[in-house]
């Protein structure tokens, strides 16, 4: 059997699941894949090619975690803790073209892929969306990671997608076709936990402040936080106007998308370029190198651009409905990796 899960990129709310704020993201046409069958004992063993890994445990429940972010094997307690003791041994073999700590939903993609494959090959009924909770519960909340939902349920779902998880998760699909975009790798490594603890930890810190003494404080819906500034450190009022900017330009993204404001690609890319304005001068989460390919797109044709995942480096995409080559072409004279990409799917089994 052969499952296959997308990689996403966010197109609006970067950096701002974890506040409780919503997202919009899309599943891209790079995947990564599952394949595998039963064994005749009860060892799991994962052949990982791409990355030159193996990985073999048997299933002695609860399993026991022997390095830090056990994913597989934190899938299969989650599920256990479901009702789902899943004791046959499986011959598994992983392969992929998402690029690999880029921000590009490598990981989630995997588990995600991990997570359906066992669904399919024991029948346990799960939608999608179940399968992007479950995988949040693996990858994120059973090791207390910082992260939010948006990569589990973006890459479990599919297509374009209105994510928001206040008060509770609500999950819109949009069905509108997009052109093309260029994904650009920079080929340096995210600073994931680097990057966190100022854009996310700080951004905390200051509505902690905040909520001290104006306890009916609420991100979502501020209309003029000027009144706060005096609480805050510079950075932190800072960061405050960029997450309610940025939150502003999702809202206005969300209209485009729902038919609300009459559709255009120029539009898209206008408010993916403010929204990197944000994330460069305000959140600081971008590099000269993706400021360059992201600036080399835009020259060559592309309507928007921005960086993706948590930054410090990893991917920057670009929309270029029109002339994706030429976008191609200039993203790597700027010496990045380009990709031409589509909106895809969630997560499918083959056959």
């Amino acid at each position: 059997m052969i499952v296959s899960t997308p990689g996403r990129i966010c197109l609006f709310g970067e950096h701002q699941d974890y506040l409780g704020l919503p997202v919009i993201a899309a599943a891209i046409s790079k995947r990564i894949q599952i394949e595998g069958d039963f064994r005749e004992d009860n060892t799991v063993h994962f052949s990982l090619p791409d990355v030159g890994a193996e990985e073999t445990f048997t299933l002695d429940y609860p399993l026991v975690y022997t390095k830090e972010r056990d994913y597989f094997k934190s899938v299969l307690n989650v599920l256990y803790r479901k009702g789902h003791r899943l004791d046959k041994g499986l011959e598994l073999s992983v392969s992929g073209n998402i690029p690999i700590n880029s921000g590009t939903s490598s990981s989630s993609a995997l588990l995600v892929s991990w997570v359906n494959f066992l669904n399919q090959i024991y029948d346990l009924g799960y939608s999608q969306k179940q399968i992007g909770e479950i995988t949040y519960e693996a990858e994120v909340l059973e090791f207390s990671e910082p992260g939010g939902m948006m990569d589990q349920y973006s890459t479990a779902v599919g297509n374009v997608i209105y994510l928001a998880s206040v008060p509770e998760i609500r999950i819109e699909t949009y069905a509108r076709e997009l052109g093309t975009f260029v994904l650009g790798d920079s080929g340096e490594p995210k600073d994931t936990l680097g990057i966190l603890s100022h854009v996310k930890f700080g951004m905390l810190g200051g509505m902690q402040k905040i909520k001290a003494q104006y306890p009916d404080f609420d991100l979502a819906t501020e209309k003029d936080p000027s009144k706060y500034k005096e609480l805050l450190s510079d950075d932190e009022w800072v960061l405050l106007q960029a997450n309610i900017s940025d939150r502003d330009l999702l809202l206005e993204a969300k209209a485009l998308f729902e038919g609300v404001l009459p559709w255009s690609d120029e539009k898209l890319g206008s408010l993916l370029n403010e929204h990197q304005v944000n994330l460069r001068e305000h959140k600081r989460i971008s590099t000269p190198k993706i400021d360059r390919m992201i600036q080399a797109a835009l020259d060559a044709g592309a309507l928007g651009g921005k960086i993706n995942g948590s930054g410090g480096g990893g991917c920057m995409f670009a929309y270029a409905p029109n002339h994706p080559e030429k976008v191609v072409e200039a993203i790597e004279s700027a010496g990045g990796k380009a990709y031409i990409i589509t909106v895809d799917k969630g997560t499918t089994k083959i056959r």
